[in-house]
């Protein structure tokens, strides 16, 4: 018998109508002679009205703690969803990270996933209940409870299928797929049919709401088949897989708006070998996940290095390049909140020229000015001021009418 693993996001199951219907969707999977396993997200805003709680406690909270509070959100979700599956008469068992040994590493707030005993779940699928576990939770070695980080319930779902050999994994969102771009942002954006695991990939990396990007890492690393589907109806959403032949015509993808960054900037770093190390080196051991980098050499003395982080990695990355400063012979530091990060990606850029004219064009057409580049095989990033992020997103979507099907695009 087929295993089918149901992810629902938080405004999935944001209220009791809401989580009836998403019951109904594993119901309807047991009747096609499948066994099932959902994992579930907090309701709505809770995470949010946590997070919120907390600081008004503390303003820093120990991240230990965070994690206590935090997974609570789910664990209120997954004893909801087996109430509402039993109400109809389908046996349900809802499990926290703690009980499936879902183990992780000890960094709180981001832990990563080292195992999950699958026994645990076999257990109740083989007596035939849906099995509705927490997600974005675990435990340390220690059973310390630890989170994954924001969105980490995608990545619970899809290590999840990894481990019971899944047939699929199905994230149910609020919207029909994976779109172009932001579709609150872009009006026009249109839902993309197939996708692969790079391009969703570098999507989520840089911004794009709909699937955390460690999700797609364990999707692509363990051949997760990922259909990202609405749970507001049965319309066929996106599929995301290897990359096929039919993809390489396809120039641009999709597009992307990163507002959640900050730049840090080095000024006057001694230039010689070692140094890149040292700082990257002190910037992992404070565990902050760095995005672009960008290194210049002013003389043969001194080289000038910024690199992006997350908001939430900015207080991290502050303190830990305070304490390198002197070291590296920095002369100043400076750092940006105020930036937007603009990409398009798309693997038919490895067979085609021009796409950075194209959008350089575009962004200079509607007057956006560009602060850094960053590229790489399948994506152009620009660096741009905040104020205008959402006007370089359009007029870039715009060039790469990213408002059509693939298959209707002149480019």
């Amino acid at each position: 018998m087929s295993i089918l693993v149901q992810k629902f996001g938080g405004t999935s199951v944001a209220n009791a109508q809401k989580i009836r219907r998403a019951a109904s969707k594993a119901i309807a999977a047991i009747k096609r002679g499948q066994q099932v396993v959902v994992v579930a997200s907090a309701r709505g805003k809770q995470t949010d009205e946590l997070i919120a709680d907390a600081m008004e406690v503390n303003p820093n909270p120990p991240k230990r703690e965070m994690d206590q509070l935090l997974s609570t959100g789910e664990q209120q979700t997954v004893s909801l969803f087996a109430m509402a599956c039993e109400a109809e008469g389908q046996p349900a068992i809802s499990m926290t990270g703690a009980q499936i040994r879902l183990i992780t590493d000890n960094v709180h707030t981001k832990a990563r996933i080292k195992s999950i005993d699958a026994q645990r779940i076999h257990k109740h699928l083989d007596a035939g209940k849906i099995v509705i576990v927490a997600g974005f939770q675990g435990v340390d070695e220690d059973d310390n409870i630890t989170t994954l980080g924001r969105g980490g319930s995608d990545t619970s779902a899809v290590a999840l299928a990894a481990a019971l050999k899944a047939e699929i994994c199905e994230i149910y969102t609020d919207v029909d797929g994976v779109y172009t771009t932001d579709p609150r942002i872009y009006k026009k954006a249109v839902k993309i049919d197939q996708i692969s695991y790079d391009e969703i990939l570098e999507m989520a990396s840089l911004g794009a709401g709909v699937m955390h990007s460690r999700s797609i890492e364990f999707g692509k690393k363990y051949d997760v088949k990922i259909h990202v589907r609405s749970s507001l109806n049965d319309n066929e959403g996106t599929i995301i897989t290897h990359e096929g032949p039919q993809m390489e015509g396809i120039v641009v993808s999709g597009a992307t708006l990163h507002k959640d960054l900050a730049k840090i900037g080095l000024i006057g770093v001694d230039n010689k070998p070692g140094n890149a190390a040292k700082i990257f080196a002190h910037l992992a051991k404070a565990k902050v996940v760095i995005n672009d980098i960008i290194q210049t050499e002013v003389n043969t003395e001194k080289a000038n290095m910024s690199f992006t982080v997350g908001k939430s990695d900015l207080a991290d990355a502050k303190k830990a390049i305070e304490e390198i400063k002197s070291a590296i012979g920095a002369q100043s530091i400076f750092i940006r909140e105020d930036i937007a990060e603009v990409s398009v990606t798309g693997v038919g850029m490895r067979t085609h020229y021009g796409v950075a004219d194209r959008m350089f064009t575009a962004l200079a057409t509607a007057n956006v000015n560009i602060d850094s580049i960053v590229t790489s095989e399948i994506r152009i990033s620009v660096i741009v001021d905040k104020a205008q992020g959402e006007k370089a997103l359009e007029s870039v979507c715009d060039a790469f009418q990213l408002d059509r099907a693939a298959d209707k695009r002149c480019f």
